[in-house]
């Protein structure tokens, strides 16, 4: 179960670098915080993918996986568009150290988010 939990882990760390740092561009990037922008849905949608991929990848239901990702993309957008609209009079390079608190509380809540979702599937399982 451990061994579980530990790749369940693994898998959303390097999903989570692909989809944050390799495959979000600068359209999704100011969609953010916009319910009018396909932006940040598509950011979104790429998590949710990589999430579901993962769990498929472990061999979890089908059911679990879809689960999965629509899960992913749902909180992972709440999450960035909170973000966004509480960081938006925030200048990166006057208010450091607000703009990188901010950040880190945004990773946080998506690490917060993959604990979650690694208990759940472990559980129904």
């Amino acid at each position: 179960m451990a061994e579980v939990a530990l790749l369940i882990m693994l898998g959303l760390a390097i999903k989570h670098f692909v989809a944050d740092f390799l495959l979000q561009f600068n359209w999704m990037i100011t969609a953010k915080g916009r319910f009018d922008k396909i932006g940040g849905y598509a950011h979104a949608g790429v998590h949710g993918v990589g999430s579901g991929l993962c769990f498929w990848l472990l061999g979890f239901p089908v059911v679990l996986v879809a689960g999965m990702a629509v899960g992913d993309f749902v909180i992972h957008y709440a999450v960035d568009f909170t973000k966004a609209r509480a960081s938006v009079n925030v200048e990166r390079d006057r208010q450091i150290h607000l703009y990188w608190g901010m950040y880190g509380l945004d990773q946080l809540a998506h690490y917060l988010t993959y604990i979650g979702m690694a208990y759940v599937a472990i559980k129904l399982a």
